[in-house]
């Protein structure tokens, strides 16, 4: 059934080894190649991807940093904004107060005018009224200069009195 033949042994070994060379020539150096390129393909994959996520990291980074500093910025912005709003405040309730104060002393400045206005004036009136009177009692017309005169006194000293 089986025979063992130098020859035939030897020229399968033979063919083996020639195959083995002919597909490690034609077959496993290409194949060898393909896998290194395709090793390499996948390691620079891999190493670009370590460099994106260390890249997007830094920008995180950066994001979160500037996020912060514009957070910051915008506070003190409002604090800026209400310390100036709160002095404009005090500034127009200090005006506002300084204006009442004008207006009720101007006030009371008119209201002392036309009350020493409206004395005189009846002081006027009650000296013609008097001096009317006197000329009707008496009967004849008085020098009206003198009258006057003399009825001024008493009411200034009247005045006087009642201060």
């Amino acid at each position: 059934m089986l025979k063992f033949e130098f020859w035939n042994i030897f020229w399968t070994v033979f063919n083996v080894l020639l195959l083995y060379v002919l597909l490690r020539i034609f077959l496993f150096k290409p194949i060898n190649k393909m896998l290194d390129d395709r090793t390499q393909a996948v390691q620079k994959d891999y190493d670009d991807a370590e460099r994106a996520r260390k890249e997007a990291e830094e920008l995180k980074a950066e994001y979160e940093a500037s996020l912060s500093e514009a957070k910051e910025e915008a506070a003190k912005i409002l604090r800026t904004a209400h310390d100036e709003a709160e002095n404009e405040r005090t500034a127009i309730i200090r005006k506002s107060h300084e204006e009442a104060e004008n207006i009720v002393s101007a006030a009371s400045e008119t209201i002392e005018n036309e009350r020493k206005r409206v004395i005189r004036q009846a002081h006027s009136e009650i000296a013609d009224l008097a001096v009317e009177a006197a000329s009707k009692i008496v009967g004849a017309n008085l020098d009206d200069e003198k009258n006057r005169r003399l009825v001024d006194e008493f009411l200034s000293a009247e005045e006087a009195d009642a201060e």
